[in-house]
């Protein structure tokens, strides 16, 4: 049994002291911004902070009005006490500077959709430092490379963490998109492929996962880890002996550690591993691409120190671990601290996706319906692909600030869309041929906002009832992470929909539970 994940820490608050893959479709429009939460440089380094626009690489980076549906955070290098209950930004009642001393800090880093974020924590769970970074967008011929894109990232948001607490940093875990899947060169590290994005599809694939895997597994859906790593196999003429399968969260890490292949078994569910036998099945084991499968460990595990080069140029301390992640919905699960069945995290960020604590585990592919272990129990949830890149496609953000303040959310919109941002969806309906639905258009841009942001609501409830169908814990209270959690009109929207008290979760921000799976690691 893999080690256990102890609600002790995840319920911490802080103290009031690019070559091309032939047979996949992407369905990902780039997000320009999304639901990006801006974020003010106040620290000491710039090295990261160059212009992307130099070297022929495009940056789509542009500054987000303080509206319901951005995060405005500056990076501060002092630790902060008396942080509003509700916020997680460093805005205090009062702000005390803090004797840092030999103060252990731990690192999370969550590499988003849009952006990366990172969050540092001490073993109370205080913020000491926060920054974010849009990706930029390093074109290859028609097609980013995201390869690229996310490795200069990395390296941008470790460059623009304040000196001063880069030393007693001790212990790093990173957070990535779920199902977003590379496949490398095992002895080199080259990819031998370009990226599968989380929301890729490869249905090629499809007919023989569901061929070989039992009854609606999560595994059989197109967009599975599992249906990007078959259908790979089946058209790369690459070398395959050596190919090795890595997520996004743990090509990352081994960017800092150097050993390869090492994976966490939240991200390693949807390539086929089984977290309540703590191993690949039977069925998955003899495939004649098994050995391309990274191993697997429980999120928060310690992998290594860091590689020597690494720790030299970042300025990081010798002992300074490198520890597995997970996804980022479960990142910001943690981070909310819902620690007791019925309890669930919404994450309304570019996309919708729902979490709740169950003491059942249910898995139904046909629903998009999936769980991932937890501690003795499970977070049963899905994915949908409404959110809000739909609502960055058709508004503003000075809009969607002006409009939402005229909505009264007392009120039901008669108004019934499927908002969608492309063709697809994944959860509650898992259908990759449904088209958004956003019509008709009434005159009034308020009504029009308002019946979107009641849609989204409906779609989040007919999932958590869903859920209930098939077996998880009742939900009983809502905590709502993301960029839309901001936006208080649609929470009173959400709130009347679902029939639940909703709330902002304390920490909404998915870095704060990576940063925890760093203090889990350093406390084994």
């Amino acid at each position: 049994m893999a080690a256990s994940i102890h609600h002790s820490i995840w319920s911490l608050r802080p103290s009031s002291s690019s070559s091309q893959h032939s047979s996949c479709s992407s369905k990902k429009s780039i997000l320009r911004t999304g639901f990006c939460n801006n974020t003010l440089d106040n620290s000491n380094s710039r090295s990261g902070m160059q212009d992307w626009r130099n070297n022929g690489v495009y940056n789509p980076s542009r500054s987000i009005s303080r509206t319901g549906f951005s995060n405005n955070i500056a990076d501060k290098s002092k630790s902060r006490r008396g942080m509003r209950s509700g916020r997680n930004s460093f805005e205090a009642d009062t702000t005390i500077d803090v004797e840092i001393g030999e103060k252990k800090l731990y690192l999370g880093m969550d590499f988003g959709t849009s952006g990366a974020r990172y969050a540092i924590i001490d073993k109370e769970g205080i913020i000491h430092s926060e920054g974010k970074r849009d990706y930029p967008l390093y074109l290859s011929g028609d097609s980013v490379d995201w390869v690229q894109s996310w490795k200069t990232t990395l390296f941008s948001l470790l460059e623009s963490i304040p000196i001063t607490l880069r030393s007693l940093i001790t212990s790093i875990s990173i957070d990535g998109t779920s199902a977003t899947t590379l496949i490398l060169d095992g002895k080199t590290g080259e990819a031998l492929a370009r990226p599968l994005l989380y929301n890729e599809s490869c249905p090629d694939a499809l007919p023989i996962v569901k061929s070989i895997a039992p009854p609606n597994h999560t595994v059989c859906s197109g967009s599975s880890t599992l249906c990007k790593l078959i259908s790979w196999w089946i058209s790369s003429h690459s070398n395959k002996e050596s190919a090795v399968l890595m997520h996004q969260a743990d090509w990352l890490l081994w960017l800092l550690h150097g050993k390869i292949g090492v994976s966490d078994y939240n991200n390693a569910l949807k390539v086929g591993y089984d977290p309540e036998i703590d191993s690949y099945p039977p069925w998955l084991k003899s495939q004649p691409y098994s050995h391309v499968l990274p191993t697997v460990q429980a999120p928060g595990t310690i992998i290594t120190t860091l590689k020597e080069d690494i720790r030299i140029k970042f300025g990081f301390p010798e002992d300074c671990v490198a520890c597995t992640g997970t996804t980022d919905s479960i990142a910001a699960f943690l981070a909310a601290g819902a620690t007791q069945p019925g309890k669930a995290v919404t994450s309304l960020g570019s996309t919708l996706a729902i979490k709740l604590l169950s003491t059942t585990r249910i898995e139904d592919a046909r629903f998009g319906v999936y769980s991932h272990r937890l501690d003795d129990k499970w977070l049963v949830g899905g994915a949908s692909n409404t959110g809000g890149a739909v609502l960055r496609q058709l508004f503003s953000d000075e809009q969607l600030e002006k409009l939402s303040k005229q909505i009264n959310p007392m009120e039901a919109s008669s108004l019934d869309y499927y908002p969608l941002p492309v063709e697809g969806e994944r959860f509650p309906i898992a259908d990759p041929k449904m088209v958004p639905r956003l019509n008709p258009r009434p005159e009034s841009d308020v009504a029009y906002l308002h019946g979107i942001l009641e849609s989204i609501a409906r779609i989040e409830a007919k999932g958590y009832t869903l859920l209930k169908d098939l077996g998880a814990t009742e939900v009983e209270e809502v905590f709502t992470a993301g960029g839309g959690s901001k936006n208080e009109k649609w929470t009173k929207i959400r709130e009347r929909v679902l029939g639940l008290p909703v709330s902002r979760a304390l920490q909404t921000e998915a870095a704060y539970g990576a940063a925890l799976l760093a203090l889990k690691a350093a406390r084994q």
